[in-house]
């Protein structure tokens, strides 16, 4: 895996050793498995990044952070992935989930037009969507979070195959 290229996009573990707003995780950052970059630490943090994006609930990153503490998972890369879900893509993303939670529980759509706006409507509009919500996110976050891991794992394995086979055929054309 192109380690320099990712070293160049992530952010300086000093820095966040020491920001005051991870300093709840205390001795917890200064695992180095949270800041290596091997195969398994980048592969379980596209598993666990990709599936707390997934997750309609704030404080997504607080959860890849705890998340990535917890299994040992390169620490920025699991925080960062979850920004897969940001302003933009929060719509299209969570209202796919919600199709397939619908589809999977053999649900109608109970979104309808509402008339009139008020805290009742809106905790009745929440309920009728909580559960179709939540099934569909849970659904989406194991296959899209376990095809991170295989596919980030598999790549990882190939750039490396394909390094040694150059660095043995350059090897045999200096040696002619």
């Amino acid at each position: 895996m192109p380690r320099k290229l990712i070293r160049k996009y992530m952010p300086d573990e000093r820095a966040l050793r020491s920001h005051r707003h991870l300093s709840w995780l205390g001795r917890h950052l200064h695992d180095p498995n949270l800041w290596y970059l091997t195969r398994k630490s980048v592969a379980r943090a596209f598993l666990v990044g990709i599936m707390c994006a997934f997750m309609p609930i704030p404080g997504q990153m607080i959860v890849a952070a705890v998340l990535a503490v917890w299994l040992s998972s390169n620490l920025p890369i699991s925080v960062g992935l979850v920004w897969i879900t940001n302003p933009l893509t929060i719509p299209p993303i969570f209202y796919a989930c919600y199709r397939i939670g619908l589809w999977v529980l053999g649900m109608e759509s109970s979104l309808g037009h509402v008339d009139e706006w008020s805290l009742d409507t809106i905790q009745a509009e929440i309920s009728a969507i909580w559960w179709p919500l939540i099934t569909g996110s849970i659904i989406c976050a194991v296959i899209f979070g376990t095809l991170g891991y295989l596919t980030i794992s598999r790549f990882w394995i190939w750039h490396v195959n394909r390094s040694w086979r150059k660095r043995v055929e350059l090897r045999l054309k200096r040696k002619k």
